[in-house]
């Protein structure tokens, strides 16, 4: 049977799906992702990638931190591709009852899906420290320098940077959902980043499918595989 037929039947067969997701699905809205050949972890800067993304950093060079996203990280123009709007219509259908990603550019909303577990937070927020008020991704990348709130403190994104742990309630309903759900999709994710790797292990049911570009170290563990573009494959499912 046909790869696509054998999907769409998978779906159309399925009416508590859940998709996890990581850097892949963003990849074709021009957004980078982190390991692939020309991903960030990849590229040279003045600091190691990891290093800049950390909580240490932040505070200790907050002006760089903030012009390296405003360059590599923030990208004010992207749109949701296929695969953002495909699942957005999936979830409005009520089969797919929860998106988990593990990107932070808000581009599933965007694409209208309502019920979005952001793992590892979001550039679209952030945080001012001492007073709370919030921020959009535009103000931060229009900013110049450290960008300030208007009452004059640092913002924060509320991103989880290396040495945060993740949210424990976002941690929890992502394996609620993964446990109940009849149809997991993991879709744009190599599965090498723990602890939100490990949660797909959560999932007791018999339809695991995993869309990714190229292989990767936990396939072993899928029902179903699909290569290929996750924008292009999700574009030819029918709602």
């Amino acid at each position: 049977m046909d790869n696509l037929i054998s999907l769409q039947q998978l779906i159309d067969e399925s009416d508590n799906i859940v998709f996890f997701g990581g850097a892949g699905v963003s990849v074709e809205s021009g957004i980078p992702d982190f390991r692939s050949e020309n991903g960030l972890y990849n590229q040279k800067y003045d600091y190691p990638a990891e290093e800049i993304l950390s909580r240490s950093f932040f505070y200790s060079h907050t002006e760089y931190f903030y012009n390296f996203c405003r360059e590599k990280i923030i990208k004010t123009d992207a749109l949701p591709n296929d695969a953002h709007k495909k699942l957005a219509a999936l979830e409005a259908c009520g089969k797919v009852k929860t998106v988990i990603t593990q990107n932070i550019d808000g581009l599933h909303q965007t694409a209208g899906s309502k019920n979005v577990l952001e793992l590892h937070g979001s550039m679209e927020r952030n945080i001012c420290l001492k007073c709370g008020k919030i921020y959009d991704a535009n103000y931060v990348y229009k900013s110049e320098g450290i960008p300030k709130c208007t009452c004059g403190a640092i913002i924060k994104p509320d991103v989880v940077l290396y040495g945060e742990a993740l949210d424990s309630n976002v941690i929890s309903k992502s394996l609620e959902y993964i446990a109940a759900a009849d149809m997991l999709i993991i879709g744009g994710t190599s599965l090498t980043v723990y602890p939100a790797a490990g949660m797909v292990d959560a999932y007791r049911g018999n339809k695991l499918v995993l869309i990714n570009k190229a292989p990767t170290n936990r396939d072993n563990i899928a029902d179903y595989i699909f290569y290929g573009s996750i924008g292009k494959i999700f574009s030819q499912i029918e709602v």
